[in-house]
């Protein structure tokens, strides 16, 4: 089965519990068991998240998600000012900076982050969808 969605969400805090909201109904149509559920929820909430706090520059965002076969691809786009991923590595254990990304790194089984030259950064997620 495939199914896929997309949204364009404001930049508000009152997006992220939509969009969660919205995914999780999909994978439980799909049966696709608790805990994985809960894996693709909070990695979707930070990369959310993200967006919301750092995504200055823009008003709104794009959630799409794709559900093939037993994978779970989900793309966060903004029209921010973009950041680096790879400085986010750098920052220490202790620090507030970049623990999001640290969550979305140890939860999905494939995590990639592109900028779009000067407008925006997309975050994207993979996760299987059974063990």
């Amino acid at each position: 089965m495939e199914a896929t969605i997309a949204l364009r969400l404001p930049r508000d805090a009152a997006s992220v519990p939509l969009v969660r909201r919205v995914l999780d109904g999909t994978l439980r149509s799909l049966d696709v068991e608790p805990q994985i559920r809960d894996d693709i929820e909070l990695m979707l909430t930070e990369a959310c998240t993200n967006v919301i706090k750092h995504a200055a520059a823009s008003d709104e965002y794009l959630v799409n998600a794709i559900l093939h076969d037993d994978l779970c691809v989900i793309r966060v786009v903004d029209t921010g000012g973009g950041f680096d991923p790879h400085a986010m590595r750098r920052v220490g254990s202790g620090s507030e900076h970049g623990r999001g990304l640290q969550i979305m790194r140890a939860l999905a089984d494939d995590v990639r982050f592109a900028n779009r030259r000067e407008n925006g950064a997309v975050v994207c997620l993979e996760k299987r969808l059974r063990p």
